[in-house]
C-alpha cells in the first residue's frame, strides 16, 4: 500500500506533541500524521479524538503507531522527554533525556533514516547535538526547534510595545534556547526601518523610557516559559505553532529563514555545538546559516552562549 505524503511522525504525545499534532492537522500540510508514545492507550484516545474532526478540515490520516509505522516519513519530530522537576539541575535533566535519546534515535534510524529529524526536547541545543551524534546523519538533516518560539515572543512583545502588526516586526533571539539567549537589537527592524531609528520617530517617544522598556521586553521573552509554567504547568500552544512553521518551511521546500538550532561551524570562532542562528530551511533541512554582523556585545553573548552549551555537552560525555 502506498503511503500518503507528506508524512510526519511525532514521537511523544505529551502536551507539546499533541498541540503540534492538532495545529499540524489544521494546517493541511501533512496527508498522514503518525503519533508514538510509551503510553499507547492514551495515544489511541488522542488519535480518536483528533480524527473525529476529519469532516471539517483538509484530508489527513492520523494514526497511533509504533516505530515501524514511521517508515517513509518526510519529517520525524521528537517531543518526548522528561520535564525538569523542582530542584533538578539543567545538567541532570540533560543527562536523563540523552539516555532517552539513546533508545529513540536508533529506532528512528532503523525505520526512517532518510527523514529530516526535528528535535524539540529540552534542553533542545544539547539534545539536537545528541541526536546528530547518535544518528550519524549529516548535520543539515538534524535540526532543533531552537529559538523560533523565543523569536515569536520577541516580535509579539515588540509589536505590542509599538502598536504594530507583529508580521511587520523583523527581529531575532539567537544563541541558546535558554538563559544565555540574547536579542539582536542592532539589526531589529520595523517596516524596513531599523528599530533604533523607528524609536526616534515613534509618536510615543516622549513617554517612553527607551532602554528600560526594551530591557524589560527581553526579560519578558527570556522568562516567559517560567511564568507560563508557574500559571498553567506547561507551555505548549506557542511551541506547537512554531513547529508548524518549521514544518511548513521543510515540507514546502521554502528556503525560509528561521532561527533553528543547527551545528555551528567556524562562526565567529565557534565550532561543534548546536546554536540558533538564522538558517535557510528547505526539504533537505538546513541549506546554510547566514553570517550576521553583530555588534561587540552581541558577538560576546553568542560566544558565551556557545560555551554554556559546550560545557553541558562535555559534562554529559558527548564531546
Amino acid at each position: 500500500m502506498t503511503e500518503l505524503k507528506p508524512k510526519v511522525s511525532i514521537i511523544g504525545a505529551g502536551s507539546v506533541g499533541m498541540r503540534y499534532a492538532y495545529a499540524l492537522m489544521m494546517s493541511g500540510l501533512a496527508r498522514k500524521i503518525v503519533i508514538l508514545d510509551i503510553d499507547k492507550k492514551r495515544v489511541e484516545g488522542e488519535v480518536m479524538d483528533l480524527s473525529h474532526g476529519a469532516p471539517y478540515i483538509s484530508p489527513v490520516e492520523v494514526a497511533a503507531g509504533d516505530y515501524p509505522d514511521i517508515k517513509d516519513s518526510d519529517l520525524v519530530v521528537i517531543t518526548a522527554g522528561k520535564k525538569q522537576i523542582p530542584g533538578q539541575t539543567r545538567l541532570e535533566l540533560a543527562k536523563d533525556n540523552v539516555q532517552l535519546y539513546r533508545k529513540i534515535i536508533p529506532e528512528v534510524m532503523r525505520y526512517a533514516k532518510e527523514s529530516i529529524i526535528l528535535v524539540v526536547t529540552n534542553p533542545v541545543d544539547v539534545l539536537s547535538y545528541a541526536a546528530y551524534k547518535l544518528s550519524g546523519k549529516p548535520a543539515s538533516e538534524v535540526i532543533g526547534s531552537g529559538t523560533v518560539l523565543d523569536t515569536a515572543r520577541f516580535r509579539f512583545l515588540l509589536a505590542s510595545h509599538c502598536r504594530i502588526d507583529p508580521h511587520n516586526v523583523h527581529a531575532y533571539i539567537l544563541g541558546e534556547h535558554g538563559d544565555s539567549e540574547f536579542p539582536i537589537w542592532s539589526s531589529a527592524m520595523i517596516g524596513g526601518i531599523l528599530f533604533k531609528d523607528y524609536c526616534r520617530i515613534c509618536r510615543e517617544e516622549a513617554n517612553c523610557n527607551h532602554d528600560e522598556e526594551l530591557g524589560d521586553i527581553f526579560l519578558e521573552v527570556r522568562d516567559s516559559a517560567y511564568k507560563i509554567i508557574e500559571r498553567k504547568g506547561e507551555t505548549s500552544y506557542g511551541i506547537g505553532l512554531a513547529l508548524v512553521r518549521i514544518t511548513q518551511a521543510i515540507i514546502h521546500d521554502e528556503n525560509a529563514i528561521l532561527p533553528v538550532s543547527y551545528l555551528v561551524k567556524d562562526y565567529y570562532g565557534i565550532n561543534g555545538v548546536y546554536l540558533s542562528l538564522p538558517a535557510v530551511l528547505n526539504k533537505q533541512g538546513v541549506r546554510e546559516t547566514l553570517k550576521v554582523e553583530f555588534d561587540e556585545k552581541e558577538e560576546r553573548q553568542l560566544k558565551d552562549s556557545g560555551e554554556a552549551i559546550k560545557k553541558v555537552i562535555k559534562d554529559i560525555g558527548l564531546l
